[in-house]
This record gives structure tokens, C-alpha cells and sequence, in this order.
């Protein structure tokens, strides 16, 4: 049997369509120094996601946090292929919609509810950031 899929409705903040598995945080986090560009990992000591590999994943979480550095971090992650495939925000900030900007990683925020609390780090997530739209098929 195939559970029903949760709709969230939200607002476009970088266009573009991406799917994968949920990786979801409640806390900020920094791309400059906080996660390992090379592969992926969240590196950040503390931190909840702290050892956890963001690579390949629709990275859920309440914003970003640090330097403008982070841009050009998500960006360089983008042309490892060790980037997040879509990011959802509670709170969008310029660093990390800078970054995900110029390396064309869609993004959504401003959602009908919180995703940190209604997405779990495994669901199956599909973003749609054109429509502000997210479909989670939880696991």
C-alpha cells in the first residue's frame, strides 16, 4: 500500500524542479566551514547533522548562518557534484539563495507549515519551486 503524500504550499525563492530523500535539521547552518565542500558531510562540531552527508539530498532546514564565503561554497559543492539537489528554508537568507542561485539549486520557503517539523531526514521529496510546491511521500 502506498501512503499518501503530504502537500506543502509554499513560495518560489530559486526556480527550478529537483527530487530526492529529505535531510532535515531545525537548526542553521553554514556552508563556509560547517560543511565539507569536497564531500558533502556536515562537519560543523554540535551541530544535529554534525557527520551526516547532505550530498544528493533536499536539504530541509531553518537557514543559513556565517559568511558570504558560503555562496561560492554551495556553488563550488555544485561543481563537485557534492551539492544538496534542492534546498527548503523556514527563513530564506542571502547566502544561501546566492548560492543556490548560481548553481541553479532550486529552492522553496514560506511554507503552509514548518517543514522541519513535517518533513522527516528520509522521506521522499518532491519540489516543484515554480509552483511552490512540495510533495513528501513519507517513509
Amino acid at each position: 500500500m502506498r501512503s499518501p503524500k503530504l502537500v506543502l504550499q509554499g513560495r518560489k525563492i530559486v526556480k527550478g524542479k529537483a527530487s530526492g530523500e529529505a535531510v532535515v535539521t531545525s537548526e542553521a547552518i553554514s556552508f563556509n566551514g560547517g560543511v565539507d565542500n569536497m564531500t558533502g558531510i556536515v562537519t560543523e562540531p554540535g551541530h544535529e547533522l554534525e557527520g551526516v552527508n547532505i550530498s544528493g539530498k533536499v536539504l530541509v532546514f531553518l537557514t543559513g548562518k556565517g559568511s558570504t564565503g558560503g555562496s561560492y561554497k554551495i556553488y563550488d559543492m555544485v561543481s563537485r557534484g557534492t551539492a544538496p539537489v534542492a534546498f527548503i528554508q523556514v527563513n530564506p537568507e542571502p547566502i544561501t539563495t546566492i548560492g543556490a542561485i548560481i548553481g541553479n539549486i532550486p529552492v522553496v520557503a514560506g511554507l503552509n507549515e514548518n517543514p522541519t517539523s513535517v518533513i522527516a531526514t528520509g522521506d521522499f521529496v518532491e519540489l516543484d519551486a515554480d509552483a511552490g510546491k512540495v510533495e513528501v511521500t513519507k517513509k
